[in-house]
């Protein structure tokens, strides 16, 4: 009996490492945005070449594009919605001189782009069994109705958007306003 426990407890440690090695390594990627995305895509061109080749698989991708639908539906959500009174006014900043309150996701990029991988690992994987592989023959269709749902959700997002007044994405580096364009090239040509 004691050389069962043992074993089990080996066994349990070295799931235990192998588990934090993983983590490790996840962790140092986390800096590496473009890298990681870069691995995200090639998985991606993975998927769309073993689905070529094999003729079939449309429905994994189908459902495969339903989840990545969901994530970016969470991706592009705040957090909290600000709660907009008819007293108060809403409570994200309007104007210079309100206190700035940054954009917090309900889905962070890092969560995103780890989920949207492991989907994409996951779908290739099941390319490799056959008992995924669904005759489904109008596959069109699958591709037009996750285009209207893409659709839909993007209207309702931008609508909520326009409501809530906040925008997802921060482009560039935040700049001073007095900062122009022509007044560096003065610095360089006086």
């Amino acid at each position: 009996m004691d050389g069962i426990k043992a074993a089990a407890t080996t066994t349990l440690d070295k799931w235990r490492r192998l588990w934090r090695y993983y983590q490790i390594y996840l962790d140092k990627t986390v800096l590496h945005a473009r890298n990681r995305w870069l691995g995200t895509a090639t998985l991606a061109f993975t998927l769309a070449l073993r689905v070529f080749y094999l003729q079939n698989g449309y429905f994994i991708v189908y459902c495969l594009g339903v989840y990545i639908l969901l994530l970016l539906t969470s991706f592009l959500k705040p957090l909290v919605f600000p709660k907009v009174d008819a007293t108060d006014g809403p409570l994200l900043p309007m104007k210079g001189s309100d206190e700035f309150r940054p954009f917090i996701r309900e889905l962070s990029e890092f969560d995103f782009w780890y989920a949207v991988t492991k989907g994409f690992i996951i779908s290739i994987l099941m390319t490799f069994f056959d008992v995924f592989f669904f005759s489904f023959y109008p596959w069109p269709m699958l591709l037009g109705s996750w285009f209207i749902m893409l659709v839909i959700t993007i209207k309702y997002r931008i609508s909520s958007m326009i409501k809530y007044k906040y925008v997802p994405f921060s482009i560039g580096k935040q700049v001073h306003k007095s900062f122009h364009f022509l007044a560096v090239m003065r610095l360089f040509w006086g």
